[in-house]
């Protein structure tokens, strides 16, 4: 299981996101260009000391990032423009779980190219959550269901 964020825009959320890989021992993947520095003290401040023991690989564009994804692996986009919700969907542990920019979501071709799109059940007039509170629910619901939570304390 993988996380993958589409050239994302808030460094907190990185740095939170970051934590949450490695705490849950899931690998990220940034597609970039990120909206802003990748030294970005905000991002340093989220991510905390777990920077160091999350796994983070950076891609430099999309096409980079799709031609790197592994034989079999599927993208999940979480997106509000699908119908299926994250429940629904039955995950495999090779799946790798995608999140557009906090500001514009992801361009038509990458909505395109996801074998997978699901969305979070919200009431009206809710449009969206933070993609980290979004990453965080369906990436539980997915380790859940393919018993990829570490065997931790």
């Amino acid at each position: 299981m993988r996380l993958a964020l589409y050239e994302p825009d808030i460094p907190p959320n990185v740095g939170t996101l970051i934590r949450l890989g490695a705490c849950l021992g899931v690998a990220l993947d940034i597609i970039e260009p990120c909206g802003f520095p990748w030294d970005d003290r905000d991002l340093k401040r989220a991510a905390m000391d777990y920077g160091a023991l999350g796994e983070v690989e950076r891609h430099s564009n999309w096409e980079s990032f799709a031609t790197s994804r592994p034989a079999g692996a599927r993208i999940v986009l979480l997106t509000t423009k699908a119908a299926l919700p994250f429940t629904g969907l039955r995950f495999r542990p090779s799946d790798i779980l995608l999140l557009g920019r906090e500001s514009a979501g992801v361009p038509a071709h990458v909505h395109e190219a996801a074998d997978a799109r699901v969305t979070i059940p919200m009431r009206p007039p809710a449009r969206s959550l933070n993609i980290a509170l979004a990453a965080a629910m369906v990436l539980s619901e997915a380790l859940r269901q393919t018993n990829g939570f570490p065997a931790g304390k």
